[in-house]
Order: C-alpha cells, then sequence, then structure tokens
C-alpha cells in the first residue's frame, strides 16, 4: 500500500487556510503548488509572475507552476463552489450587499481567447484587452470576493458558444449566487448593467432585491404631459474614499410627476456650479432609503469597486502570461482564494471580540 506522502508546509496561515481545499487535488505536488500560488500572490513582489512566484517561494524555476496551471487535473469551479461555502458558513445566513462590477486588462496581441480593441473600464478608453464581470459581497466594510466570468466578444467566439451581454452575464450571476443560498439586501450597480438592459432591473424587481443604480445624465424619464419636474432641497452629508478620508457632497431629490417607487437623485460636490465631473445621478427602487443612506450607498459603490480591483491587482490579476481562458480561468479562480484568505486576516475578521455583529 502506497502511503501519499504529507504536503510540505509554507507559511501558517496560508497553510491552515489552504487545508479547506486539500480534497480537490488528487496529486500532493498540486496542492503543494496551489499553496506556493497563495503564498507568492501575497508577497511583496511587485508582478506576480510565475518565474518571479517560484522564486519568492524558494522553487529553482517555475514548471511545477505551470503545470499545476496548465495540465493539473483540478476544476475552477469546484475551486469556486469550495470557496462559496466557505463565505456562506462563515456569514451564517446573514445578507450581503451585492456589488457588480467588471474589471479591464490591456492585453498585447490577438492569441488570448477573447481579447479584442473594448472599453476598458480600469483604463476609461477603448484598448486592446480582456474584460470580466465581477460580483463581490459587502457587509460592515467587508469585502467578500463572490464569483466572476469573462466577457465573450462576438467576434471572439469559439464554435459552440452563444453571445451573451454584460448585463446578461450579471442576471444570471445574480441567480447562481441566490441559487447557492446566497442572499442580498441590496443590489449596487452601474447604469450599463441596468440603464440599458431592462432584463436586469427587471430580475432584480422580480426577485424583490432593492438596487441602487448609476444614472446616466442624459437618462430620460417618461411622465404625462400635465406632470413637471421637480428637484427637492439641497442635503449635505459626508463621502468616504478607499484611503480614509471624507469629503462633504451635497444630495437631493428629483421628482419626474408623481413620486412613484423608483426615486431619483442628484449627487455633487458643489450645489453652486453642478460640475459635470462630479455630479451624479442614481436611481433607487424598492428600499425605504433616506437622504444620507442614498450619498453612503452611492459611495460605498465607489469604494467597493477600488478596493476589490485594487485588491486583485495586486494579488496578481492580470499578471498571467497565458492565452488558453480555461488556464486564465484557473488563474484568477486562484487569485479570488488568495483574496479571501487576506480578507480572513484582517483584525476586524481577527480579533476576538471585534468581529462584526453580523459574523460573530
Amino acid at each position: 500500500m502506497t502511503v501519499t506522502r504529507k504536503a510540505k508546509p509554507t507559511v501558517q496561515f496560508v497553510d491552515e487556510y489552504c487545508d479547506s481545499y486539500r480534497d480537490l487535488f488528487v496529486e500532493v505536488r498540486s496542492f503543494e503548488a496551489f499553496k506556493r500560488l497563495h503564498v507568492g500572490m501575497v508577497s511583496k513582489i511587485k508582478r506576480k509572475s510565475l518565474p518571479a512566484i517560484a522564486k519568492v517561494t524558494g522553487l529553482r524555476n517555475p514548471q511545477s507552476l505551470q503545470q499545476f496551471l496548465v495540465k493539473s487535473p483540478w476544476q475552477a469551479k469546484a475551486l469556486r463552489h469550495r470557496r462559496l461555502e466557505l463565505i456562506r458558513a462563515l456569514l451564517n445566513g446573514h445578507k450581503l450587499v451585492l456589488v457588480i462590477d467588471e474589471t479591464g486588462d490591456r492585453k498585447k496581441g490577438h492569441t488570448t481567447d477573447y481579447v479584442k480593441r473594448q472599453y476598458i473600464d480600469n483604463l476609461g478608453k477603448v484598448e486592446n484587452g480582456i474584460v470580466s464581470v465581477d460580483a463581490c459581497g459587502v457587509i460592515d466594510n467587508i469585502t467578500f470576493p463572490l464569483t466572476f466570468e469573462v466577457y465573450k466578444p462576438q467576434e471572439c467566439l469559439n464554435p459552440g458558444e452563444t453571445y451573451r451581454s454584460k448585463p446578461q452575464i450579471a442576471v444570471e450571476m445574480v441567480q447562481q449566487l441566490q441559487d447557492v443560498g446566497f442572499a442580498f439586501d441590496l443590489v449596487l450597480v452601474d447604469s450599463k448593467y441596468g440603464e440599458r438592459a431592462n432584463c436586469f432591473v427587471s430580475l432584480l424587481r422580480r426577485l424583490q432585491l432593492p438596487y441602487v443604480l448609476a444614472t446616466r445624465s442624459n437618462h430620460v424619464v417618461g411622465m404625462p404631459k400635465k406632470e413637471q419636474v421637480r428637484a427637492n432641497n439641497w442635503w449635505q452629508y459626508q463621502d468616504r474614499f478607499s484611503h480614509g478620508k471624507s469629503e462633504n457632497h451635497f444630495i437631493r431629490e428629483i421628482v419626474y410627476g408623481r413620486r412613484g417607487s423608483q426615486q431619483y437623485w442628484q449627487l455633487t460636490t458643489d450645489k453652486e456650479r453642478l460640475p459635470k465631473t462630479s455630479t451624479w445621478m442614481i436611481t433607487t427602487w424598492g428600499a425605504n432609503i433616506s437622504y444620507q443612506h442614498v450619498g453612503v450607498l452611492y459611495g460605498l459603490k465607489h469604494w467597493v469597486q477600488y478596493g476589490f480591483k485594487q485588491g486583485k491587482d495586486d494579488l496578481g490579476w492580470a499578471d498571467f502570461r497565458f492565452t488558453n481562458y480555461g488556464v486564465i480561468e484557473k488563474w484568477w479562480e486562484v487569485v479570488m482564494s488568495a483574496y479571501l484568505m487576506v480578507t480572513l486576516q484582517t483584525p476586524s475578521m481577527q480579533s476576538e471580540g471585534t468581529l462584526p455583529p453580523e459574523l460573530d
């Protein structure tokens, strides 16, 4: 009888966290590579390339890490399912605020799956790159990585694949997350996932999920001819940023005719001049939200989106050098796993007596 040797230890908190995934890897060498990737991703090396991770984790070359991602018979979906199970167990039935966003990264050439010239949100312009639709959950300022899916432009579809828009992908994400047991009390989303895609907003209403939706400045609201538009008084609130600072902003409700279940709000940094670059319109539905809460929730969306993207970038989200999406998906899943590991190491999750009430 052959006895499987134990995996070589790395860093204690990495080993303890990764043990939850041990049974997903048939080969002990695969599990060791899985742990080494986590060590490398949370290390202080600037670029999380395989050669750099191999060096920082004591390997002579990155061959075993490459083998783990390209040929080892583990499944990205199984890793995602286990990670979501861990998050659900931690939440113990409590609801999250769901944030839907996208991540785009510049990529050279045309050989990588689903790379083309498209709008890259991170850059704010059209570039050659790859885009994913992402979902994360927030509770008491703690962000949990939930799921992602690559956006496949029509020109890049492989045989047998069907085109889906980003809002259609987001619709399926919400349904899948609910199917595996997640509950949400609010959805925060940008205009491209709601305003131009009735299917997404319709789903949220059907599921009775309140939402805060960024709205384009040229958004048109239909109403009877005899009805009028009125703007209520400005209220001041404090908006906070990811670096911890805050500043005074202003908010007012814009009422189109008779006030309905869907409400419209204008937010700005300067209520006198209404600068285009710092004045926003948002729409809310399904929640009795006060002026103060609308502003705070909209600020939370930006805070989470920036922090989530920055966290993934620091872990190496865009540092892959693969062209096959099946391998890229594995890389991204390991990044999401490392993100959760880092989340679990934050003081609010570690210090006894300081856990958020929802998670205690």
